[in-house]
């Protein structure tokens, strides 16, 4: 099943261009231009990750961040800032929000692409198989039986000169 990801982006050729690079990449888009269509959607949609800009018409991305962190159904999500601030100020505002982490603007899709791919990804030593799948334990080189005298004692190894 692909992930779903919701991206809230109000500059329109921006959101454009995120959604064909998720979308090529094979994830499922969601799309909303304000902080309030983001709220909605978030809820109706429960994705798998946010990517979330931070200035935003009707309600800002900071305040979008900490509703979404408060809901019972949508704190686990991963949130992911897009910014064009950099400051630390900005950083420390953006993680004490809620995000898990952010990008800054100008995107570079490749590298957004692997950063919502690593944040997607279990844990080491949680995977677990999908629906309907046995897990595969590793195979064990076949041992060969010990070669045993009459009496059923190992005979003795012999070792090359």
């Amino acid at each position: 099943m692909r992930k779903k990801i919701l991206v809230v982006e109000d500059n329109t050729k921006l959101l454009e261009l995120l959604r064909l690079n998720l979308k090529a990449a094979g994830f499922a888009v969601a799309t909303a231009t304000n902080g309030i269509a983001a709220l909605k959607k978030a809820h109706s949609l429960l994705p798998d990750l946010v990517l979330l800009d931070l200035v935003l018409p009707e309600l800002d991305g900071f305040a979008v961040c900490e509703t979404l962190r408060r809901g019972p159904a949508t704190a686990s999500i991963p949130i992911i800032v897009l910014t064009g601030l950099t400051s630390e100020a900005a950083r420390s505002a953006i993680l004490k929000a809620g995000s898990c982490a952010f990008v800054a603007k100008p995107v570079n899709p490749k590298h957004l692409v692997a950063r919502i791919t690593e944040l997607l990804r279990p844990p080491r030593g949680s995977a677990t198989p999908p629906k309907g799948e046995k897990t595969k334990l590793p195979q064990t080189p076949a041992r060969t039986p010990a070669r045993r005298t009459e009496r059923g004692l190992p005979l003795p190894v012999q070792r090359r000169p």
